[in-house]
Formats: structure tokens, sequence, C-alpha cells
């Protein structure tokens, strides 16, 4: 599973930061960086959760392969 955001949907909320660290920090301005976009199968919960409750709906989880 890959993460991917819509950085033009994106308001900067940094509940994904928030909700999983381990993927994503943030930028000076508070929007997020992916550091890597591969969700492990110990993280897909969390992630699934982080785009779950992104209020802009900008965080998207696709299949990889």
């Amino acid at each position: 599973m890959e993460m991917k955001i819509d950085r033009i949907t994106c308001d900067g909320a940094g509940i994904c930061a928030e909700l999983l660290p381990e993927l994503i920090s943030r930028d000076e301005w508070g929007y997020p960086i992916i550091r890597d976009p591969v969700v492990t199968q110990a993280l897909s919960g969390h992630a699934r959760e982080a785009a779950a409750l992104c209020p802009k709906l900008a965080l998207r989880l696709l299949s990889s392969g």
C-alpha cells in the first residue's frame, strides 16, 4: 500500500502527521511531507485512520502492485 497527498486539496491541518508520525512530518508551513510512501503492514491501521480523519480527504491510500 502507498500513501499519497493531494497537495491542492490539503489545508495543512496536520492531523495526519499527528496520527502517523512514523511516515509523515510537516514542513515549515505545517503541510505534510511523506518520508516514505510505502505503508507497512504494521502501520496500515494507523494509515487508514489518518486518511479517514483528514478533514479535506487529501490523504489517499493506494494499492501497490
